[in-house]
């Protein structure tokens, strides 16, 4: 499972409900919640 730091958690979570997205230079990320507290997270590189 891919992680990504949580900013309101100030720790690193599991991504929930992940989404591989491009970003405007190309680059793969993918986006997501946070599963304890419901914030976006957001990490750049594939899954």
């Amino acid at each position: 499972m891919t992680q990504a730091y949580c900013v309101k958690c100030r720790k690193k979570v599991d991504i929930a409900n992940p989404k591989e997205v491009k970003l405007k230079n190309g680059r793969p990320a993918v986006k997501g919640t946070c599963p304890k507290c419901g914030t976006n997270v957001f990490r750049i590189g594939k899954a």
